[in-house]
């Protein structure tokens, strides 16, 4: 039914009837939870307060009203404003006797106070809604009901509610266990990675390149945690910071926070609004003046009695808020968020500290179920008995080192909710408590990495020396143009010059061991079995990096957690800090994983600061316009997004990672198209692993453009006269019998299948030469050249053994020649010592001399040595060494 034929109802042409209302058309803007916004002074207890905005042809403004008074005999006068975006964008002042609302006219206090009105809104009363503010989730907005007595012209009562248009960025209950499954493949690919294998050092530098759990959950409290710089959020960045709560620890459960409740003090009823927050409302006399210069019209006999035992035709509504929320319109800092997760702030470090002892439990019961069921499966012989014998024979070691990881990955949250509990002071108990906490994390975390750096350092000393962190330009993967760190005493002892830009002066710290022969920190295994947990995934250099980093957390979370109460100083505090830790992260380069690196100092440090800068004009000095905090709080939406799309990445790149790493014993991995990155990356991974300092490559210049110019690539001799003389000639084939490539052209073609052909060779070679007249003496040339004739002249040497084995020949020895046939020879083929694997038998074969040679005197086993080619050798062989000579 159309929303003008349910008005008729409240209009004066319409007859009086009973008939329940029909279901209202869904409202443009409605309100949500609603509390009492006279600072407690109100004296009304209201129980139901509901109110909607219909845009469209006819605007109307409709409100219900349920609760009890004190006030006895006393007509009233309301004031109905809807605020948006920090201005006024509805107003209607009305008399409730004219709406013919019998429990307010007059009001009396054994008469409960019901009220049901549908007003309609002229264009003077509309001071416009922005158009996003229909379709934007979760606006900034609220709708304030006030009520003043016409005797006194006073406020007797003020209730707030906030507004929304049904569409929010807050789904915790889908969005964090989504978030919570990628931590879980984060924890277990970085556990099995440390879990398995036999080498202590090479399962750590496995370890070392799996994505670090800490940056996780330091990805999302930082994330979260950006809700506690005391400044003006706008409400859609509360509601996007709700689905990162969990990864605090601040989950709300009914049946935790009632009792935490009754132990911080917190007591009263949520069933009812009647003082619940610390603002004072603006009782200037304009207001006062604009509401009773009206003439006040009674009961009009017209219009129908109010009747409460109606259906008041819709199903949303609004609940009242608990005495400890703020009012919509102020959702400064860490309180609006807490607000919108139903825990009080006096609760919220118990309810941290709560889940933080149920993880570290969950995680003590994950490593101890793991070996009983691996001891299960061996016992049974489902998996082989070596199978993950290293953790098995160590696993109270691995339980300790996960539960001090998850110590460290809550670090941050404990000392910043303990910090803020402290400037709280709300209840004494929570107080001792979170002192108590605070003392023992702090100094156990101290104490622990302190005994780390001391059973490293022990047996040598420091050295302190100055020195500049110079920033140069470069061009990275051969494309990007970027500015990188280096240290002035590197860039001199490679001798590299690079295109300073600016440098910094700073101090270096150098440990020198007094034991040169000790073995580095990722090889010594006592070290790395005791304090792994501190060392393992920073660089050979950067093991103590873990020291610096828990300072700045504990600095941090002094300036979020107890700068709350000072919004200028905490927000510049932080935009610095952030600064400073970003520079020197990015100069010590402490992780020797590619993808820690990428996340943990460029993307999350980044993304800090950002987020912090991005908040400055958010603080309530500087009065920043709502609609444009609207669109600041939007980009920082897209930024924290961005950060955690590529956190979830690089979760699913490290999980393949580890996979790859579990596998690095088998020879076959699928999917078979990895094959070739996996080699790669075990490859960079031992590169890395050494942590050699890094050489700064100088700048190439460009090559010189092309120019014309030949080369040579053969040459051709022409005959000559000199070529006819019978001793060239004898010479020539003197030349040719002791080269390989005239041999081995002679054996491919002197070597014929009868006695009685001739050889092409010997024809060839024949009507190459012929007799002349020149002397005898002239000096012969050959007609042409090859490469072959111009190497090392000591490697045609018959006598040499290397010679033969790298020219690739054998030799063929013929022996028993009978004087009967003189012209064919029994050729016996010799296998090479070198390739003999290799090589088949030599088959007997035959050699014919030229006709007409006069049948030389036989011997005893002459030999007639004449090369041929062997086999090539296969890619993968190595040369042996060289036989002896005798």
């Amino acid at each position: 039914m159309a929303l003008s034929n349910w008005l008729r109802l409240f209009t004066p042409s319409s007859p009086f009837s009973l008939p329940a209302l029909p279901e209202l058309p869904s409202p443009t803007l409605r309100t949500g939870q609603f509390g009492d916004c006279l600072g407690g002074q109100s004296q009304f207890n209201i129980t139901r307060f509901d109110a909607a905005y219909y845009h469209g042809a006819n605007k109307t403004v409709a409100f219900h009203l349920e609760g009890t008074s004190n006030i006895s005999n006393e007509f009233l006068m309301m004031h109905l404003s809807v605020d948006a975006y920090g201005k006024n964008r509805l107003e209607v002042i009305f008399d409730p006797c004219v709406q013919n609302i019998s429990s307010l006219c007059p009001l009396n206090a054994d008469v409960p106070a019901t009220a049901w009105a549908a007003l309609p809104v002229d264009e003077l009363q509309n001071g416009g809604f922005p158009s996003f503010a229909f379709d934007m989730s979760d606006i900034e907005g609220s709708a304030k009901l006030r009520i003043f007595a016409n005797s006194s012209r006073s406020e007797v009562g003020c209730f707030q509610a906030v507004l929304t248009n049904g569409n929010t960025l807050s789904h915790p209950e889908a969005i964090a266990p989504v978030l919570g499954t990628f931590a879980i493949i984060a924890i277990l690919s970085s556990f099995s990675t440390a879990a398995y294998g036999i080498s202590l050092p090479h399962m750590r530098m496995h370890y070392a390149h799996s994505i670090s759990v800490l940056v996780v959950f330091e990805t999302f409290q930082a994330i979260f945690f950006s809700c506690i710089l005391s400044v003006d959020w706008p409400p859609l960045l509360v509601a996007w910071w709700t689905n990162f709560a969990w990864s605090a620890g601040l989950i709300f459960a009914p049946g935790m926070v009632r009792p935490i409740n009754s132990f911080a003090g917190l007591n009263g009823s949520t069933t009812q609004a009647n003082g619940a927050t610390f603002t004072v409302v603006d009782t200037s006399s304009s207001l006062i003046s604009r509401i009773f210069s009206r003439s006040v019209d009674f009961r009009d006999p017209q219009l129908p009695a109010y009747n409460a035992s109606e259906v008041y035709g819709y199903t949303w509504s609004g609940s009242p808020a608990a005495p400890w929320k703020p009012l919509p319109d102020k959702l400064f800092g860490f309180p609006a968020v807490l607000s919108a997760l139903d825990i009080p702030p006096a609760d919220v470090f118990l309810v941290g500290l709560i889940w933080l002892l149920i993880a570290i439990a969950l995680v003590g019961l994950a490593v101890v179920g793991f070996k009983i069921s691996l001891e299960a499966l061996v016992r049974t012989k489902r998996v082989k008995e070596d199978r993950m014998a290293y953790f098995r024979s160590h696993w109270t070691g691995y339980l300790g080192h996960a539960m001090l990881r998850t110590l460290i990955s809550a670090f941050f949250m404990l000392m910043t909710l303990t910090m803020f509990q402290f400037t709280m002071r709300i209840s004494v108990g929570t107080v001792a408590i979170a002192t108590v906490v605070f003392i023992a994390t702090l100094i156990g975390i101290i104490f622990l990495v302190a005994a780390g750096w001391r059973a490293r350092t022990q047996g040598g000393r420091a050295h302190i020396s100055s020195d500049r962190v110079v920033f140069y330009r470069t061009v990275i993967s051969g494309a990007i143009i970027g500015i990188l760190p280096a240290w002035d005493s590197t860039l001199k002892e490679h001798n590299l010059q690079v295109r300073q830009l600016f440098s910094i002066p700073l101090f270096r710290i150098r440990h020198v061991n007094n034991n040169p022969n000790r073995p580095t920190v990722h090889l010594d295994e006592p070290f790395v079995k005791k304090y792994g947990w501190m060392s393992a995934r920073y660089r050979r250099t950067r093991w103590w990096y873990l020291a610096y980093y828990v300072v700045y957390l504990f600095v941090r979370a002094a300036f979020l957690g107890g700068g709350w109460n000072s919004p200028l100083a905490q927000v510049y505090g932080v935009l610095v800090l952030d600064i400073l830790n970003f520079a020197i992260t990015a100069i010590l380069d402490p992780f020797e994983g590619s993808r820690n690196t990428a996340m943990a100092v460029w993307i999350l440090n980044i993304c800090k600061i950002v987020t912090t800068a991005m908040s400055i004009p958010f603080l309530p000095e500087y009065g920043f316009d709502r609609v444009s905090a609207l669109a600041l709080g939007i980009a920082i939406i897209v930024i924290q997004s961005l950060t955690v799309a590529a956190l979830l990445v690089l979760i699913v790149l490290g999980a393949i990672s580890s996979r790859m790493s579990l596998m690095r014993n088998r020879e076959d991995f699928t999917p078979h198209s990895l094959e070739r990155v996996r080699v790669g990356y075990y490859e960079s991974m031992e590169e890395k692993a050494k942590d050699e300092p890094r050489v700064v490559r100088e700048h190439k210049e460009p090559p010189p453009p092309p120019t014309p110019r030949f080369s040579v690539m053969s040459i051709q001799r022409a005959p000559k006269i000199e070529d006819e003389d019978e001793d060239a000639v004898n010479y020539v084939n003197q030349v040719d019998g002791g080269h390989a490539d005239e041999g081995m052209a002679a054996d491919n073609q002197e070597i014929i299948r009868g006695p009685s052909r001739i050889s092409r060779a010997s024809s060839a070679r024949s009507s190459r030469y012929s007799t002349g007249s020149l002397p005898r003496a002239a000096r012969p040339y050959r007609a042409s050249w090859s490469s072959n004739q111009f190497g090392d002249p000591s490697l045609s040497r018959r006598s040499s053994v290397l010679t033969q084995r790298l020219s690739g020949s054998v030799h063929y020895a013929a022996s028993h020649v009978s004087e009967s046939d003189a012209s064919s020879a029994t050729i016996v083929r010799r296998q090479s010592s070198f390739w003999s694997l290799n090589t088949s038998p030599a088959t007997p074969t035959t050699c014919v001399s030229s006709p007409g040679t006069p049948t030389p005197t036989p011997t005893p086993t002459p030999k007639i040595l004449v090369t041929s080619p062997e086999p090539k050798r296969p890619p993968t062989a190595l040369p042996e060494a060289p036989e002896p000579q005798e």
